[in-house]
């Protein structure tokens, strides 16, 4: 059975930082992409930062330079270490975990950070 377990989401005040982390397992065939979205209340999920099985990274302009992704393919986990965070970064966050070869595409069901003061 295919599961993607997120933690690390909470509430945390502007300024303040979280890391959320997700681990991948039962999945049998390599993981060519991971990657963390979110869904704000009425608004489309939206990626946020993914990262190739070789390290390559691409991140929502929206996060760049505050948001870190980072995965350890052995593991089958990827973090996303968030820092400056705002008002606006408030959404249900979600791993994802794509292949090739097979083609698959599995998601998390979800962690709420919430920022506010």
């Amino acid at each position: 059975q295919v599961q993607l377990v997120e933690s690390g989401g909470g509430l945390v005040q502007p300024g303040g930082s979280l890391r959320l982390s997700c681990v991948a397992s039962g999945i049998e065939y390599t993981i060519s992409a991971m990657g963390w979205y979110r869904q704000a209340p009425g608004m489309e999920r939206e990626l946020v930062a993914e990262i190739t099985r070789r390290g390559n990274t691409n991140y929502a302009d929206s996060v760049k330079g505050r948001f870190t992704i980072s995965r350890d393919n052995a593991k089958n986990t990827v973090d996303l270490q968030m820092n400056s965070l705002k008002p606006e970064d408030t959404a249900v966050y979600y791993c994802n975990a794509m292949g090739r070869m097979p083609k698959f595409d599995y998601w998390g069901q979800g962690t709420q950070v919430t920022v506010s003061s």
